[in-house]
């Protein structure tokens, strides 16, 4: 059996083993990979979930470990991005995506996303609002935010609440500006 992190007691749930050795195995080819054929990016890392199992690895270490290994594909693509059209045109996107998050941050509170039907659940849209004013005190006036907060924040389920794929599209953003300016 494989020990590449700590299993949670069996009781407990931790993520599929098979399928957490099976995605290690893929990104550690990607990563040796000499070319830049797309196969595993950071963002694909950022949106990988697990099966859950009792007894599996330690979800704790292993997301752990996942972003340290979005990181340095970021790294990667972010210096291959800057070969290819320069650091000027780099943090030029990077720019644009901040100013487009910025703008969806400023809306007003209970309006910065759609919402999801009274039947529906969706994200509740305290939480989000005021975790988007932590957002936007990191933008516009350099507010200490971390990527792990970013990366690990939850949010309530509401009926009726915002769409849970609108505000995750922007948190997606917010992990990639933040990383395109480290």
């Amino acid at each position: 059996m494989s020990t590449t992190f700590p299993t949670a007691p069996r009781s407990v749930l931790g993520y599929d083993i098979d399928e957490v050795e099976r995605f290690l195995t893929d990104a550690r080819r990607a990563y040796t990979a000499n070319d830049s054929a797309p196969g595993i990016e950071a963002a694909k890392i950022r949106a990988t979930a697990f099966s859950m199992r009792k007894g599996g690895y330690s979800t704790q270490h292993v997301d752990a470990a996942l972003e340290r290994l979005e990181d340095a594909f970021a790294t990667r693509e972010r210096e291959r991005e800057i070969g290819a059209v320069g650091q000027k045109a780099w943090y030029s996107e990077a720019r644009g995506k901040a100013t487009d998050v910025v703008a969806r941050l400023e809306r007003p509170a209970g309006q910065r996303f759609s919402r999801v039907s009274f039947l529906g659940t969706g994200y509740h849209p305290k939480d989000v609002d005021a975790f988007a004013e932590r957002l936007h005190g990191y933008f516009k006036e350099g507010k200490a935010l971390s990527l792990t907060e970013v990366r690990s924040v939850v949010f309530r389920p509401k009926h009726g609440g915002y769409r849970e794929a609108q505000v995750d599209a922007v948190l997606d953003a917010v992990v990639e500006v933040m990383l395109a300016v480290r």
